[in-house]
């Protein structure tokens, strides 16, 4: 039976990777997208999303809006760097046609809450942006903390942020958010910059789905080619994009790709080093560890099975 699956995604081209590896995963059923804020305006992630479920043949999956900012905040701006990584709109400025479904009226956090309710152990959410939806979640409700299963991209345990030498960008967005999920949830695994600067796109990716000559291979190509570019700037040593989201997914699928590390976490919420992760020295000795943070990966695994699936997706199947 596939696993039930909620991504809540502030999309952004790795988000629509991301989107694009669960919907060409039949291990996976995915049952709605919540929309965040991070790479773009909440609003602008919710019609992305609609605009790919509908390119990507799954305008049944239905959207839901979440919180427009971070917890310590009144409002949210798109910071230049992500706006310069992801386009304007989000997605390379690649042209996507608005879709024909709207929203859901129900906001996100009531969607996430009633759907751990609803299904329990039988669903996992991974949060690929902010981490707002999920700690006014647990905030809401406190049996949310404690029954959801939570594969989350975001953080940096043993190497440096991307944002600043300890901050990672989505745990930057809101870090009093990520502190609550972090310290409060029962069950999270992070898939920080740790393992996805290990797993890497290239344009020789790219031009595989750019010859399939299907609307959504030509989609991927252009704003995978986007985004690439762009971490040609701001990190040539790489040689490609990070596969950031996408292996967030990769694990909820299959949790033996990545070797994780049982820990209790923390994130800093003031001074210089606000927004990192790391271990929480008040529980280091609780020999109840909520959280396990991936620290390796099988690099060639996950991108022939990052491929396989994208490629569904990208030929229309």
């Amino acid at each position: 039976m596939a696993k039930k699956v909620i991504l809540d995604l502030d999309t952004g081209i790795d988000d629509a990777l991301a989107l694009a590896y669960t919907l060409g995963s039949p291990e996976l059923e995915l049952i709605g997208v919540t929309a965040t804020y991070g790479n773009v305006l909440v609003e602008t992630g919710a019609r992305n999303d609609l605009a790919l479920l509908e390119l990507f043949g799954r305008a049944d999956v239905p959207v839901f809006i979440g919180e427009p900012h971070a917890l310590a905040k009144d409002s949210f701006e798109v910071l230049e760097i992500s706006a310069f990584i992801h386009g304007n709109n989000g997605i390379g400025e690649a042209v996507v046609p608005d879709a024909q479904a709207a929203p859901q009226e129900q906001g996100a956090v009531d969607f996430l809450i009633e759907s751990v309710k609803k299904y329990g152990d039988e669903l996992v959410i991974i949060p690929t942006g902010a981490m707002t939806n999920i700690a006014t979640a647990i905030k809401k409700d406190p049996t949310f903390a404690e029954n959801a299963h939570i594969v989350f991209m975001g953080g940096a345990l043993t190497v440096p942020g991307n944002v600043s030498p300890w901050a990672e960008a989505n745990i930057n967005q809101d870090p009093e958010g990520a502190d609550i999920m972090v310290r409060n949830s029962n069950d999270i695994t992070m898939i920080g910059l740790d393992v996805t600067l290990q797993t890497l796109l290239t344009y020789e990716e790219t031009k595989q789905w750019r010859a399939l000559g299907t609307p959504a291979g030509t989609f991927l190509a252009d704003a995978t080619d986007y985004y690439i570019k762009a971490y040609d700037t701001t990190a040539p040593h790489l040689g490609g994009c990070g596969l950031h989201d996408p292996l967030a997914v990769g694990v909820a699928v299959d949790p033996s790709l990545v070797t994780t590390l049982p820990i209790n976490l923390k994130v800093d919420t003031e001074g210089a080093t606000r927004g990192r992760t790391i271990g929480d020295e008040t529980r280091l000795n609780d020999p109840v560890k909520n959280a396990k943070v991936a620290v390796a990966v099988d690099v060639e695994r996950f991108l022939a099975e990052f491929m396989e699936r994208i490629g569904r997706v990208a030929r229309g199947l």
